[in-house]
């Protein structure tokens, strides 16, 4: 089985794949502070809930593909691989691994690693152009092009931020639950604000996205609109503009660069 890692500033998406099919994935914080060790105990719980791995870190793992956006976490999952893990092969997506896309951007080292992997998976799946949604720590906007390259994007503070800073900055106002609420219209400062939020994002997804069809694509309606990330679904269902869902983005393009990438180790 392949152990896929995306290691985002907030949190930390596990997701075992056999062969092309995920059938186990996990979803804990991110913690810089953790050692090496302290990811492997927590690793080996984790797995250890699965029936088709074994008691001992590493069985019936047979490759380990890992992107992470904190670089300190990087570097101790590296020791990890290292120390727990033995001889299975390890791609970690940093500057020198192929990926099959190319990044058309001023500074290729500038962007992030699980953007250029989401772009790798939008390509797969769906063929450019498209435009990656994906509703992180920040809410990021990709652009791929009709020849599969990574042609750039759009970041802006994601929802949860948005959150803690209405309730840290505005006396009157205090943190919220993400939730849809009942009307546009709010009938209280709770729903005020959820409204702000959800319909607020949806109304940046539209327009961002509209702006960059046009730009990527002669015609705005062959650009395919692909949202993933963790709080997509709190905008899935008041968004005009997005074509499709796919939660395990990132984890299904660290599969396809693994395999891009694991005859070359």
């Amino acid at each position: 089985m392949l152990l896929t890692i995306d290691v985002g500033n907030t949190h930390t998406v596990l997701g075992l794949f056999d062969g092309e099919d995920i059938v186990e994935h996990w979803r804990i914080s991110t913690d810089a502070r953790r050692t090496a060790d302290e990811m492997a105990v927590l690793l080996n719980g984790l797995m250890g809930m699965h029936p088709l791995l074994g008691d001992e870190l590493g069985d019936g793992i047979d490759g380990i593909a890992i992107c992470a956006t904190v670089p300190s976490v990087l570097h101790e999952l590296r020791e990890v691989t290292r120390r727990h893990y033995g001889d299975v092969p390890a791609v970690l997506v940093e500057p020198g691994v192929k990926t099959g896309v190319p990044i058309l951007f001023d500074n290729p080292k500038e962007v992030g690693a699980d953007r250029i992997i989401n772009a790798v998976a939008a390509n797969e799946l769906y063929g450019g152009p498209a435009i990656v949604v994906d509703f992180g720590t920040a809410t990021t906007f990709d652009a791929i092009s009709a020849r599969g390259e990574y042609v750039g994007g759009v970041i802006a503070p994601g929802i949860e931020i948005s959150v803690e800073a209405l309730g840290v900055r505005a006396a009157q106002l205090r943190k919220i639950e993400v939730a849809r609420p009942r009307s546009v219209i709010g009938k209280n400062t709770v729903e005020a604000m959820q409204a702000g939020i959800i319909y607020g994002f949806a109304g940046q997804v539209d327009g961002v996205t509209r702006r960059m069809a046009r730009e990527l694509a002669d015609d705005p309606d062959d650009v395919t609109v692909i949202a993933t990330g963790g709080l997509a679904p709190m905008v899935l269902g008041e968004s005009s503009v997005i074509d499709e869902h796919e939660p395990w983005l990132t984890l299904i393009g660290l599969r396809l660069v693994y395999e891009r990438n694991v005859s070359r180790l």
